[in-house]
This record gives structure tokens, sequence and C-alpha cells, in this order.
């Protein structure tokens, strides 16, 4: 964890010897205590004649205000250095994801990787800021404390002692045996969770168009059920050794009080009073050094597990650069008997799939669900790296090609638009951050966003998301297109691009697509068949392995699985069209 602290670590080594000293210093009030009544009852009853009480007085209260800023210092230096270390590990976790192959995220859900890099690296702020100093603290004040303990009346001091271990037993029973693992599963339940929580927010509108409940969530509810299954069988598990524990902090007065009166029956009463006043006080100080320890192991069991985590992120490989970089020679796509399978499964999403797309020509996949169109298109921009075989571009292997260079070769329009909450003009600019404004407002209109620009209460420069400002799904496809259009890649993939459009909007839509696949290589992924009748080649991938290919026409005249389809296509298509006329003459009557 110091690794991430950089050039501030010396700042964590002083604020924790200052900690230290501190707390030694905290302990020395006690022994003027001790002093000032040992005066007082030498003297008594005319505890007039008792001398050094002013003294022992002044001496107390400077020792507690240098140990007040002595700690404050220390908290000072150990809460920047926390800060810093949390904002590197932030920043390397963030640094590392962002090289991490893209198909990473679709298995990782967004508040998980949130959980992880954020709330784990805020786990470490509390350690660093508070209890490492604490640790310095609990080291070195017990071994004080111990002295402390037999200064003055080792009988006593046994008793008090005899406490602190006990405490220390029934701490060390609560966080042992069946519970050693408990954090382990804690942040993984906190992570699952929160991953969650994303999801449901997100699934609100859902949720609340079909008049559900959070039970109607099943996923977000079993993540929240087996959290507070956890935490409860976790605190149930402890009640024993806690309430152990509490006994043991707090019971040593119990014990000095028969222990002070049968001493004293048997010797000197006033020596013996004034260290029963001595134990009396310093008998909480040593409960709360108890507890510090117990809250200061917990804050490092749940450090370490989070720095865990993190490592597992950090340990995530990302796809390895080429040593002998090549460059792609033109708009060319070519699989070369790939196969691909994603991680964790045995079953291939390609099998064995070899096709070529020619510069300036247009390739559709289509096929049934789970065909494996999307894995395949996903391949070209190194989403994933193929199991076997080889995607190239340009007659390149694209582990060959720089990532930067690859992703400047393809632009992909997903199904699933994701905007910022930003203006308009910068959702779209982020495909070129140095394009122009003029650029930008003509990729817009090639788009066909002239009608979005016209009714926003800014144009280009309004604010998604703000004020009441929001896009359909069309809307949303064309802001995406515009984006694509002004990235100018000589290599476009539309994967379902106009999939939930309203006729309207897929009418723009397919008007944009003009604008941006011209003189492009274009590889569409599409299940509505009336877009892909044009395309140069239609692949039909089923099980991962290439069913049939050829033209439109061809595909009809051969009878197989795509015939098939556009005869269901066809026959959904009239169903629509038989709705609209009903509903029309429904209106006119």
């Amino acid at each position: 964890m110091l690794g991430y602290a950089g050039g501030h670590k010396g700042l964590t080594i002083l604020g924790c010897t200052l900690s230290g000293i501190a707390a030694v210093l905290g302990l020395i009030p006690y022994v003027c205590v001790w002093l000032a009544a040992r005066d007082v009852l030498n003297v008594f009853p005319d505890v007039t004649k008792a001398s050094g009480l002013e003294r022992w007085g002044w001496a107390a209260v400077i020792f507690a205000v240098a140990n007040i800023l002595l700690y404050f210092a220390a908290l000072m230096c150990t809460h920047i250095a926390a800060f810093r270390t949390a904002r590197n590990i932030r920043r390397a976790g963030m640094a590392h994801v962002l090289g991490l192959p893209m198909g990473f995220f679709t298995g990782n859900q967004s508040g998980r990787l949130r959980k992880l890099i954020d709330d784990n690296a805020g786990l470490t702020e509390d350690l660093l800021a508070h209890k490492l100093p604490d640790l310095t603290a609990a080291i070195l004040t017990p071994v004080a404390a111990v002295i402390m303990l037999f200064l003055f009346d080792w009988r006593m001091g046994l008793l008090c002692l005899l406490t602190m271990v006990l405490a220390l037993c029934c701490m060390m029973a609560m966080m042992g045996g069946k519970n050693a693992g408990f954090f382990h599963r804690y942040q993984k339940e906190i992570e699952k969770m929160s991953g969650e929580a994303v999801e449901y927010v997100r699934g609100i509108p859902v949720v609340k168009m079909f008049q559900q409940t959070i039970y109607s969530f099943k996923a977000f509810y079993n993540a929240i059920q087996s959290y507070s299954d956890l935490a409860s069988q976790y605190a149930m598990s402890c009640r024993n050794g806690q309430t152990g524990f509490l006994t043991c902090i707090n019971g040593a007065f119990a014990l000095l009080i028969p222990a002070a009166l049968l001493l004293a029956s048997g010797g000197n009463v006033k020596q013996v009073l004034v260290n029963f006043i001595f134990y009396a006080l310093f008998a909480p100080a040593c409960g709360a050094m108890i507890n510090r320890i117990m809250y200061m192991s917990e804050a490092v069991m749940e450090a370490d597990e989070a720095m865990a985590r993190l490592d597992e992120l950090l340990a995530e490989e990302p796809l390895p650069e080429p040593q002998a970089r090549q460059r792609a020679a033109d708009a060319q796509i070519r699989f070369d008997h790939v196969s691909f399978t994603y991680p964790g499964t045995s079953r291939p999403a390609l099998d064995d799939v070899s096709f070529v797309v020619q510069p300036g020509s247009t390739v559709a996949l289509v096929g049934p669900s789970g065909g494996g169109k999307t894995t395949a298109a996903s391949l070209i921009p190194r989403f994933w790296d193929a199991t076997s075989g080889t995607v190239s571009v340009g007659g390149a292997d694209v582990r060959n090609l720089d990532s930067r260079a690859l992703m400047n070769q393809v632009a992909f329009v997903f199904q699933d638009t994701r905007l910022f909450k930003e203006s308009i003009l910068e959702n779209i600019r982020a495909a070129r951050p140095g394009a122009s404004r003029k650029e930008v407002e003509q990729a817009a209109l090639a788009a066909q966003c002239g009608d979005i620009l016209e009714k926003m209460p800014d144009g280009l420069d309004t604010v998604i998301g703000t004020k009441g400002v929001y896009l359909s799904g069309g809307e949303s496809q064309r802001i995406a297109l515009a984006r694509a259009i002004l990235k100018d890649a000589p290599i476009v993939v539309l994967d379902e691009a106009s999939a939930f459009a309203d006729p309207e909007n897929e009418y723009q839509i397919q008007k944009a697509f003009e604008s941006l696949t011209r003189g492009k290589t274009v590889l569409m992924i599409a299940h509505r068949l009336s877009t892909v009748q044009n395309a140069d080649c239609i692949l039909v991938l089923k099980d991962g392995k290439i069913e049939e290919r050829g033209s439109h026409e061809e595909l009809l005249a051969a009878g197989g699985v795509y015939a098939e389809m556009w005869s269901d296509y066809q026959r959904s298509a009239q169903w629509k069209v038989g709705k609209e006329r009903e509903a029309g003459k429904e209106d006119e009557a």
C-alpha cells in the first residue's frame, strides 16, 4: 500500500513517530495525578501543607496539551499522505482499467468497478490517516502501560493486566475461527450489491412502467438479502465475544475495590489508597487502549482485503502490444479460420470462421441470437483476441497493429448508445477531440441531426441530461452516428444500430448510414433483414459457424436458413402493417 505513497512515505513515517510519542506523553498526566494524591494524603488532614500540587497540576496540563498537539500534527502528516496515496491508487486503478481490452467490461458491472477502485481506495485513507498512527501508539502504549502498571503496586497492576489479556483473548475469538474470512466475504457482498444497485437504478423506468417493486428486480433484492444475512450472522456470532470483551475492559474497577480493601487491611492504608486512585484512573485508559487496538485491527483487515481486491483488478492483463508493429495497407477485413471462446466458458462463440470484407464493400452478419455476430465484430478492434486463427485489417494481424492506430481504423456504432452528460458538441467531438465546431456541425447535419439541434434551446451547446433536456433512443443513435461520421474511419462496424428506432427515426438513421458508409468498408450486424438486402455479401451465423453466404437473391434461392428468416420477417412486417391499418380505420371511425 505504501508503494502508492510516492514521495509522501516520509510524512507517514513522521506521523506515526509523532503519534507514538504523543501516546507515551498521554500516560504521564496519570503519574502526575498519582504524585499529587500522594502529597495530599501524606499531609492529610491538613492539605494546606501539600507543597507540590500546583507543580504536578501544571505538569499534567502541559503533558496533556503536548499529547494533543503532537497527535494533531501526526494526523495532519498522515492525512496528507493518506489522501495522496488514495489518489495514486485511484489513478493507478483507472490507468490500468483503461488499458484493459474492451471485452473485460462486458463481464464486469460498472458499479463493481467503481467499488473496487473508488471505495477500496477510500478504505486505505482511513487506515493510513488514523489507524496506522494508532497502530504505532498501540505498540508503544502497552509497553509503557505495563511498566506503569507494575511501577506502584504490582498486585493491582497484575489485576489490570489480567483484564487486558482477557479482553484481547475475547477480541481474537471474535475475529478468528469461522469469522477469519469474514472481511473477504463482506467485500464480495458489497461489490455485488453495488453492481446490482447500479443496474437497478438504470432499470427504474422499466420497473415503474410495469408498476413493480424492488422484489421484481430479483438480482438486486437477492444481493441485499445476501449481504443482510452475512452481516447478521457475523453480528450474532460475535455476541459472546463482544460481551466478554466489554466486560473485561470495563471490569477492572470492580476487581480493584476488593483488592484495595484486602491490601489496606494488612498494610499502609494511605499508600494503598494512593495506589488505588492511580489504578482506578489508569484502568479505564487501558480499556480505551484495547478498544483502539480492536478498531485498528478491524481497519487493517478491511484495508488488507481492499488492497487484495485491487490487486486482483491490477492483475488483469491488458492485451499485449506488438514488438514489431505493422501498418494496415488498406481497409480490408479478413477472418482466417478464427475461433473464440469467452473466458470461463467451454462452448466456443465462434468456430473456424473465415470470410473477407474487401475495401469499400459491405458485408452483413445475420442469424439467430447467440450465433456469434457481435463476437465476430468485437474481434476486429481487439475487444478480445481470437483463441485461434487470425483477424487481420489491411493485411496485418490486428495483434501486430498499434492499438491507437487500430482504433483509428475502425468506427463502431453500437446498439446501446452511451452519451455523456455534456453538450451535444462535446458528445460528437469525443470521436475527434481536435475537430472544429464547423466540422462537428457538418457531421451532425450529415447524421440527420438538424431537427434535433433546432428544437434544443442552445443548439450544439445544449447539455444532455439537464434542465429537462433528454433525447429519445433514435435521437441518441443519430448523435452516435454523428460521432462515427466525424471520426471518418475507413472501417465502419454497425451493431444493430437501428434496432430500437421508431419508423421516423429509422428513416433518418438510414439516411445517415448513407453518409457514414459512403466509400467505407462496412461490417453490418442486423436483425431487420430489410436493412441488409443491398449488402455485397450476407453471412448467416448460427452456433458460431457460417451456415450460408451469398447475396440476398442467392440466399433466397438456396432456400436455407436465410430464406426461412426472410419468410418470418415478411410475415411479421405484414402483421405490423395490418395492425397499423386497423388502427387507422379506428381513428377515422
